[in-house]
């Protein structure tokens, strides 16, 4: 046996949702290209994709946006929420949240696929309304209900209270788009993993908030946009850079295991997102001024590229959105791809058990 320390490289999985195809340079979601979605299509759209296979036409998505929109979230779930100490980091509390919904679903044990998508609808519309809410609750305040024309927007003015610009709308569709679905990142392997226990589907929806919660997979948007912050100005990041590249610092929304010297394209389309807002708000286009430079300076002394986090970080900051909401946005947004990876687990499934290369002692002796 071949041992490759995490997993690298070793297919886990035989899926028809998603692939990151890196001689095409394409992220391929049920046929088409991520990219192309998101610049085509609404975040509905990836949402019946994903869960029905099927992009909808225009009638399809209205009745698709209007099933989003009626759903609410317990109240039990917030009077939990509000239990909780102030000190609570947010991933913890989205991950009590998570669970706790599992609790208030109709079709929890139900088999049947029908079961799976309406559960899966709902999982969507919560997961969306409970982050939303986060803070608010933390602080005691009323949560605000999911309100809008289109579920992004319902999301977006939520998160803010404001009723946001059509621009705003767009651009926080595009990022949703971006985090929806992924191939199989260490969270979307947990979801797995656990629904092949033949577990339910808050179970498995928990167990990939809590990967979400590591450092190393989800948390990379909150380090960039606080080392930008800390920087102040273009010149202030590129020092703040090298000083931290000569301390042999790790410099967060970089790289990626599978990308490795190349552009996660989810990045080039936050990117040129940011460059959209920046044509409207002048403030964008500092923050595109140092998204920039930052990029330069890893690409001449490390050879890595920027990675999703890096350039969603800043459209979020952009956006108004509170900063200890970029992950849990990012778990809303992918619910998703998880989701439709769980229910495809559930069809073919075959329990996770791996082995290992054993290098302990033997043939001790009592």
């Amino acid at each position: 046996m071949e041992y490759r320390p995490g997993l690298e490289d070793i297919p886990a999985a035989e899926t028809a949702i998603s692939y990151l195809d890196l001689e095409r340079e394409e992220i391929v979601i049920r046929g088409y290209d991520l990219i192309e979605l998101a610049r085509k299509r609404t975040y509905t759209d990836v949402v019946g994709l994903l869960l029905y296979g099927k992009l909808p036409d225009e009638e399809g998505r209205k009745a698709l946006e209007a099933e989003l929109l009626k759903v609410e979230v317990p109240e039990a779930v917030y009077t939990l929420l509000r239990a909780l100490p102030l000190s609570a980091h947010p991933m913890d509390r989205l991950r009590t949240a998570v669970s706790a919904l599992g609790a208030f679903e109709p079709d929890l044990e139900d088999p049947s696929p029908e079961a799976a998508q309406r559960r899966g609808l709902r999982a969507i519309a919560r997961s969306a309304a409970v982050v939303a809410n986060l803070e608010r609750v933390a602080l005691g305040e009323a949560p605000r209900p999911l309100q809008g024309d289109t579920f992004p927007e319902a999301f977006l003015w939520a998160v803010r209270g404001q009723k946001p610009l059509p621009e705003e709308v767009r651009a926080f569709d595009q990022s949703l788009i971006a985090y929806s679905e992924h191939e199989l990142p260490n969270s979307t392997f947990a979801a797995r993993v656990i629904a092949s226990t033949l577990s339910d589907l808050y179970a498995a929806l928990t167990g990939a908030v809590a990967s979400l919660k590591g450092p190393l997979h989800g948390g990379a948007n909150e380090a960039v946009i606080h080392l930008m912050l800390e920087a102040k100005t273009p010149e202030g990041l590129e020092a703040l850079m090298r000083e931290k590249l000569a301390r042999k610092e790790r410099i967060m929304g970089f790289g990626h295991r599978v990308y490795m010297r190349r552009m996660d394209p989810r990045a080039a389309l936050m990117k040129e997102t940011l460059k959209a807002l920046a044509q409207s708000r002048p403030e964008a286009a500092l923050w595109l001024e140092m998204g920039e430079r930052g990029e330069q300076v890893m690409q001449e002394c490390k050879g890595l590229y920027p990675n999703l986090d890096y350039y969603a970080a800043l459209v979020y900051y952009v956006l108004g959105l509170p900063i200890p909401l970029y992950t849990p946005i990012f778990f809303a947004a992918r619910t998703v791809g998880l989701v439709a990876h769980v229910n495809e687990q559930l069809a073919h499934n075959r329990l996770f058990r791996p082995r290992v290369i054993y290098a302990g002692p033997r043939g001790l002796t009592l």
